[in-house]
């Protein structure tokens, strides 16, 4: 590399669990034969490699660990011995010696929040024992299960959204998995993997595209809803969930009210088992659970907030000060507009008089625009929320640690698993989650989890119901009729939306393929249009461009020849392959799905603080498949996500909403994005001034550079989706720099120091 780079340094990893599989208890096959010696050295240097700051699991031939920071609670084991009638169950890091095991022992291991008694983990085990696995994945929470069966079988399943994902990579003749990817690319000192980066960047929701590989290679991702199943060493993925055209019409064998009924109930346990299970916090008097909730993203997280508010956790501390003592003077507001949940603040000399009354929730909201700030529903009674509003400043615009420092902005961030679109926001992200509570609600994944996808109008005229498609289409030509005029919402927007249903519908799944190949070399490829308020682009044209099999993403244009011919190969070969059971619509939903909880999990590691820990019960299993029961026409009417919490927060008894609730304008981000680009200009063109995409020839760095100056420019017109592919770019770029900095063994004791390739060695020839 030409320019000179900063010292090596660790960087933090996320929490994961770590283990390694391997035949004769994870002796290397060179080590096999005749010569004790040699045998003994390679169970001696397996014996070395150990995580840093662990705390095992299993110990023996198969050791497992603990990394980072777990709560006890997260951690539940089962264990059943032969011979003995009642199972063991445990809760916590406590070790357990796999060296003692014989075949008829089973363990299961649960790691995350998971809402199951003890009884349900015990019975959820002996069902396993019969070879059933599916129902382990239908309890409360959002959770990882290890299943070992014997000496020599192990299962690990994954989650249907993909919020907690499993890793594995050949090591040592058998296999090495983990809930986190870079300790396994520091365990074999795997380079990046500049193919699949160009992937991500290209066609980020195709897997056609992406596969199951990661930015490192040699380590390979399970995908959601899969079972790695390690036997003898060896990995074996299997589909254990079948969503099938569940949802997409009467078959899914249940109607809107059932259906309601059952999205209310898997949110209502969702939201009680956390804050039961949530630690407390010391202080005088009883302990009590600290729950906060951020309000600034629209109706999802009010309307987990409103359900959190129900639960009965009891009185709080009499002597604990309001959540406002715990946010700046010059950031505190008090947001009471309106009737809301918010109390001016007491005296503090008051506090230990005040009669003891029920936790408070910490409700933030972070003021982006000039509209007033969202209001909560009305409490009767003693509010459960305190409700603060914190002036949005530079700090918390994207790009802003750029900004403050581009020195420690592009290297001293966390290193995430793998490059998102949350790097560049997430130091205003962290900012605003040091308001909230130890455990903190987030409504992400509600438009992706209920908001019907619009290729699923394409399954309709699959499936032969072409009458289904006139509401949906009545509801979208109505919005763009008041957006952009009556011939646009009467004649343009119900033509080209049915045109495009049809093509998706008619059209051949290695055809679709094709054609994306062909458009990403032309650099023709359709770009799915802003949805910004005041944008030129309707609600149909929003729709259609997601009416087909393989969408690129919006940091295509910018990507180099070379890259862009490395992803259409992958395409092509793919279209080769046997084409999808699912139907294109339940399959477009389902890859997005699964696109936003990955960039999900990279905020969450790159803006959880030390302690805290963020949920987003809309990606729990048991909410996924109760979504999944509902009509499609419900699905598919603009403004279902809004009806349907009205109508799961009615089943809850709060029916005193207000009339236009959900329907405020949401603020305009694209403004904001811009703001921070104006902000940071100066250290964006030094990173890019000698940038490592360019050096792994995965970009055309003239073209990102005006790029990048023109979204700098108030006055410049940007083309659609701009300003989402120049983000997924600066956090490829950043996240290539920390991984460069970071120093080979930082994840491990006892591993040798073998030669690292630079990232340029795998670039494209």
């Amino acid at each position: 590399m030409s320019h000179a780079r900063p010292p090596s340094r660790r960087l933090p990893i996320p929490r994961s669990g770590l283990s390694s599989s391997a035949p004769s208890g994870g002796v290397p096959q060179s080590a096999r034969g005749s010569n004790p010696l040699a045998l003994q050295d390679a169970l001696d240097a397996l014996a070395a490699v150990r995580p840093l700051a662990a705390t095992p699991l299993w110990t023996g031939p198969d050791p497992l660990w603990a990394v980072g920071d777990w709560r006890p609670e997260e951690i539940r084991q089962v264990v059943v011995h032969p011979g003995h009638t009642a199972p063991v169950v445990t809760t916590g890091p406590l070790a357990a010696d796999l060296g003692q095991d014989t075949e008829g022992v089973t363990r299961l291991l649960v790691l995350g929040h998971c809402g199951a008694a003890d009884e349900e983990l015990a019975a959820g085990l002996a069902i396993a024992r019969g070879g059933a696995v599916r129902h382990l994945t239908n309890w409360p929470g959002s959770y990882t299960v290890v299943l070992r069966i014997g000496t020599r079988n192990t299962l690990l399943l994954t989650d249907l959204a993909g919020l907690r994902p499993v890793f594995h990579t050949p090591w040592c003749g058998g296999t090495a998995y983990a809930t986190a990817g870079l300790p396994l690319a520091d365990l074999i000192g795997a380079p990046v993997d500049t193919g699949h980066l160009a992937a991500i960047l290209a066609c980020p929701e195709s897997p056609e595209a992406v596969g199951t590989g990661t930015p490192y290679q040699g380590v390979q991702r399970v995908p959601p809803g899969h079972t790695l199943a390690i036997r003898g060493g060896r990995p074996d993925l299997t589909r254990y969930d079948d969503e099938g055209s569940a949802g997409s019409g009467p078959q899914s064998g249940s109607g809107e009210a059932p259906a309601v009924r059952e999205l209310t109930r898997s949110l209502l346990e969702a939201v009680r088992f956390r804050i039961r299970s949530a630690p407390t916090t010391p202080g005088p008097g009883p302990q009590r659970p600290r729950i906060g909730a951020d309000l600034s993203y629209g109706t999802a997280s009010t309307a987990l907030a409103v359900l959190a508010a129900a639960v009965p956790i009891g009185p709080g501390p009499a002597a604990a000060p309001p959540v406002e003592a715990l946010v700046p003077a010059a950031a505190r507001r008090t947001g009471a507009v309106k009737g809301s949940w918010a109390r001016p603040t007491p005296p503090a000399e008051s506090w230990s008089a005040a009669a003891p009354e029920p936790e408070l929730l910490a409700a933030v909201t972070v003021r982006e625009s000039p509209r007033t700030a969202p209001e909560a529903p009305r409490e009767v009674g003693r509010p459960r929320l305190r409700h603060t509003v914190l002036d949005a400043g530079p700090g918390t615009l994207p790009y802003a640690d750029l900004a403050a420092d581009p020195v420690a902005g592009a290297l001293a961030g966390p290193l995430t698993d793998e490059p998102g679109r949350a790097l560049v926001i997430a130091h205003g992200t962290a900012a605003r989650l040091s308001a909230g509570g130890a455990d903190h609600l987030t409504g992400h994944g509600a438009r992706q989890v209920l908001d019907g996808h619009p290729a699923r109008l394409a399954d309709l005229i699959r499936d032969g119901r072409p009458r289904e498609l006139l509401p949906p289409v009545a509801a979208l030509a109505g919005v763009d009729r008041a957006l952009a005029g009556t011939l646009t919402g009467a004649v343009r927007t119900p033509v080209t939306v049915l045109r495009a249903a049809r093509r998706l519908a008619r059209g051949g799944y290695a055809e679709a393929l094709e054609n994306a190949a062909v458009q990403l070399t032309a650099r023709r490829g359709s770009v799915r249009p802003s949805t910004r308020p005041g944008a030129r682009f309707t609600a149909g044209a929003y729709s259609v461009a997601d009416l087909t099999w393989c969408v690129p993403g919006p940091a295509a244009r910018w990507l180099s020849d070379d890259a862009l011919s490395e992803v259409a190969l992958r395409l092509r070969l793919a279209a080769r392959g046997p084409e999808p059971e699912l139907s294109p619509g339940v399959r477009r939903a389902r890859l997005a799905l699964h696109h936003h909880a990955g960039g999900y999990r990279t905020l969450v590691q790159a803006a959880e603080q030390h302690g805290q820990r963020l949920h987003a019960p809309f990606f729990d299993n048991r909410v996924i498949r109760a979504a999944r029961l509902l009509p499609a026409d419900l699905r598919l009417q603009p403004g279902a996500r809004h009806a349907l919490l009205r109508a799961v927060l009615a089943g809850a008894g709060r029916a005193d909403l207000p009339v236009d609730w959900g329907r405020a304008p949401r603020p305009d981000r694209a403004e904001a994005a811009r703001a921070g680009l104006r902000q940071a200009a100066d250290p964006l063109a030094e990173l890019f001034r000698e940038p490592l995409l360019a050096e792994a020839g995965l970009i055309d760095l003239p073209a990102v550079r005006r790029a990048l100056r023109r979204a700098a420019d108030p006055y410049a017109d940007l083309p659609p989706g701009a300003l989402d592919g120049l983000a997924d770019l600066v956090a490829v770029e950043l996240w290539l720099r920390r991984f460069a900095a970071r120093s080979h063994g930082s994840c491990w004791s006892g591993l040798p120091l073998p030669q690292r390739r630079a990232v340029a060695g795998a670039r494209f020839t």
